[in-house]
């Protein structure tokens, strides 16, 4: 942090005068402009997420004459700080999150966010991003449960209790991106944050929803080609916590190499190949292993290096498809292996070794003919046991939370949104409904919950998605927002959503209603 700090300032005192801008921006796709690469005529590579483009948009509007107010034109149309030169843009933003809402469940759940983010490029080939927020908050009570449960915000990190202002959770994390692509085919990314695989909201092979890590990630392209692999640090909250025994070890860590062959075939068709290794920073004896060099091979499947290391590390293996079925029209979908036996799994007998998750779904763009009036279904299934490993350090799993999927393993679900975008306002609507299985007792194993042992497993055979205690889940939500600024997606947001968990033991019923000033393009995951 203090390392991008430096930067930043250096390139804010080098700056004497603001000159008219002639370097396109370097700036992200994010969920609400990745759009318009599927409407592209040209089949892009879109799977491999974050996305960097050149935003040359500004270059070429017409100036507005005009005279406008500092303060309107940094609330509506600028970033806080714009620095734009021939050879760099710097752009400085306060990112708030500030709501209040209410709760069926006598709970007035807010959020208090002072965020900030600093952007800049410097020529064509440097991109630079960091961003910080400091938190307070007082969540719904399915949410109370999974902190209860995990000790962390979804996606947002471990928290902290605050008895002085009203029983909240204090929290705070960084993020950040340094991206430098020498040409055409080759970028090198070095980031603490997070990476998704896949063109679905979820992502059943490596998932956005959960906390930043450090990775180092080396993408190449050439022609229809893109291939990445990349390498990051994860920590298991599981077996230690802070304390004074630990104070300078922290919790324990674990590693993970990743793959992925993305190859556009045709104008239409994207086939893409994946491959993961999970190993932990200490070996069953307890000796430090560290970082295992053998995983430096960029080839994609390194099961083999696997077995000749002499480790039984947890491998995964992937597959993405993706199809423009029409012009505004996209099908996709994975199907991911944890564990594979060819006999055991057209056997029938449900052995608990066949760990795999697939998903189905499709992207549909202005329907109706109506310009952004976009729509998404999403059909995933997982088996029970899949991402789980003998132990928290092979799990596929950081800081608590999954790597794939939030609901874990041994569940079914589908779910559909539905976005309109009309000049500032913004409107969006989500239905989710799942079936999963849960655990009668906690020593005891169905599949669910990836944190805990597969050798806690009840049997070997007989082993069927959804079994355990059967659970029905259902979520809703409705969203109206105005954006206010789409620079840093400052917007007036009204929200309302409803959760509903019934199984033979009880049935939990909530909903939310909040309104609030939000900013910043931050992907958070409550819907489960």
């Amino acid at each position: 942090m203090k390392q991008f700090i430096l930067i930043s300032t250096a390139l804010l005192l080098s700056i004497s005068s603001l000159a008219q801008e002639k370097l396109p921006v370097i700036a992200p796709y994010h969920a609400q402009n990745i759009r318009e690469l599927y409407l592209d005529s040209v089949n892009h590579h879109t799977a491999l997420k974050t996305i960097l483009h050149e935003d040359t948009s500004s270059m070429y509007t017409q100036q507005d004459t005009t005279k406008r107010s500092w303060f309107y034109r940094k609330l509506f149309k600028e970033h806080l700080f714009e620095f734009r030169q021939p050879e760099y843009n710097v752009f400085i933003d306060f990112l708030p999150d500030f709501q209040i809402g209410k709760s069926n469940r006598d709970k007035t759940p807010w959020l208090n966010t002072r965020g900030a983010r600093i952007q800049a490029n410097i020529g064509r080939n440097f991109y630079f991003e960091t961003s910080f927020y400091e938190n307070q908050g007082v969540f719904p009570v399915y949410l109370d449960s999974f902190v209860a449960k995990r000790r962390v915000i979804p996606g947002q990190g471990e928290i902290k209790y605050n008895d002085q202002i009203g029983k909240s959770y204090d929290f705070s994390y960084v993020n950040a991106l340094l991206s430098y692509t020498p040409n055409k085919y080759l970028n090198l990314t070095l980031g603490y944050g997070n990476n998704s695989i896949g063109d679905g909201y979820r992502s059943l092979i490596l998932s956005d929803i959960g906390f930043s890590y450090p990775y180092l990630k080396l993408t190449g392209t050439l022609g229809q080609f893109q291939y990445t692999s990349m390498w990051a640090q994860f920590m298991d909250l599981s077996d230690k916590s802070f304390g004074q025994a630990y104070e300078d070890l922290g919790y324990n860590k674990k590693w993970g190499v990743f793959h992925y062959l993305d190859w556009n075939a045709s104008k239409k068709l994207t086939i893409g190949l994946f491959d993961a290794v999970i190993w932990p920073d200490t070996d069953s004896s307890g000796k430090k292993r560290g970082f295992d060099w053998s995983y430096m091979n960029p080839i994609i499947f390194l099961r083999p290096a696997e077995y000749s290391a002499g480790s039984s590390d947890n491998a995964l293996v992937g597959m993405t498809v993706k199809y423009k079925l029409f012009p505004k029209t996209t099908i996709y979908g994975q199907l991911m292996l944890d564990e594979f036996k060819l006999k055991e799994m057209t056997s029938g007998k449900g052995w608990w070794g066949n760990k795999w998750s697939t998903q189905v779904g499709f992207r549909s763009f202005d329907l109706f003919k109506v310009p952004k009036l976009d729509l998404q279904g999403e059909l995933n299934i997982v088996r029970p046991y899949t991402y789980s490993f003998r132990n928290g350090q092979g799990n596929y799993a950081h800081y608590n939370q999954s790597l794939a999927h939030p609901m874990g393993a041994n569940f079914k679900e589908v779910l559909g949104i539905a976005s309109y975008t009309y000049k500032r306002w913004y409107v969006r609507g989500q239905l989710t409904y799942a079936q999963y299985g849960l655990d009668p007792v906690a020593a005891e194993s169905y599949g669910q919950d990836i944190f805990k042992s597969y050798e806690n497993r009840l049997q070997d055979y007989d082993n069927k998605t959804g079994q355990g205690i059967k659970t029905d889940f259902l979520y809703g939500q409705g969203t109206v927002a105005f954006v206010l600024n789409p620079k840093y997606n400052l917007r007036l947001e009204l929200s309302a959503a409803g959760r509903q968990e019934t199984n033979e033991l009880k049935t939990k019923r909530e909903f939310i209603f909040s309104f609030g000033l939000r900013s910043s393009f931050r992907q958070l995951y409550y819907d489960f």
